[in-house]
């Protein structure tokens, strides 16, 4: 159970490494308060480039979250990933595919994004393309329930211009929200309680879930504190 009085607002972008260090609180997040939870993709990286023109620069980068989080980056994702002769970085079908599946159930956005991540920066997965986004995806929806067709899904994610709209209209609103933010930057999330808007970034997004509980808890009036229901209600 989540108090009425929060509302969560998670900025990101499906290929920012820094987001993939924040992704154990923002797991324990979603299981917490998800219904206060609304993914806010920002865009950064929907301009297509070639891996090869910023790989080493990612590289250098993610062993300084490795570093500072203990979040794991491959050999494989550097060799399947980093590497890749043809390699392309783009996050418009991981955008598109959070759209698609947030339109059949939201609580199922940011747990596609953790298993996108753990796909691309573990497995070696290149979730620059449509097809390895799509399996994700439909995996997911499989574990809720839903079925989903890979091949369809996949093509909806190429070509679906209904989708394509959608996907381009919520990052323009999350980019005009993103400008009220003190600072600019992912990973953010923004912590409306009673009213009142609590940016919270970096220490207590890398410090894992409880870290990021307790500091919510800390942020609201004395005697008016969130409660965290028992694990079985």
């Amino acid at each position: 159970m989540t108090s009425p009085n929060l509302e969560l607002q998670y900025f990101f972008d499906p290929l920012c490494g820094w987001c993939y260090a924040s992704a154990p609180a923002l797991a324990g997040l979603a299981e917490r308060h998800g219904s206060a939870l609304r993914m806010m993709p920002i865009g950064l990286f929907m301009h297509p480039r070639p891996m090869a023109t910023i790989a080493e620069h990612a590289w250098q980068n993610d062993q300084r979250i490795t570093a500072l989080t203990g979040q794991r980056f491959s050999e494989a994702y550097r060799l399947q990933v980093l590497e890749a002769a043809d390699g392309v970085f783009d996050s418009t079908p991981l955008t598109r595919a959070l759209t698609a599946l947030g339109e059949e159930d939201a609580a199922l956005e940011p747990r596609f994004l953790h298993a996108a991540q753990l796909a691309r920066y573990v497995d070696g997965v290149d979730t620059c393309r449509a097809e390895a986004v799509a399996r994700i995806a439909v995996e997911v929806a499989h574990r809720a329930g839903l079925n989903l067709d890979t091949h369809e899904f996949a093509a909806c994610l190429q070509d679906d211009h209904a989708l394509a709209v959608a996907t381009a209209r919520r990052v323009a609103l999350t980019q005009q929200a993103m400008r009220a933010l003190p600072a600019a930057g992912v990973p953010q999330l923004l912590a409306r309680i009673d009213g009142e808007p609590q940016v919270i970034a970096g220490q207590h997004l890398y410090g894992g879930p409880q870290r990021l509980l307790e500091h919510l808890q800390s942020l609201q009036p004395v005697g008016d504190g969130l409660r965290y229901p028992a694990r079985d209600e």
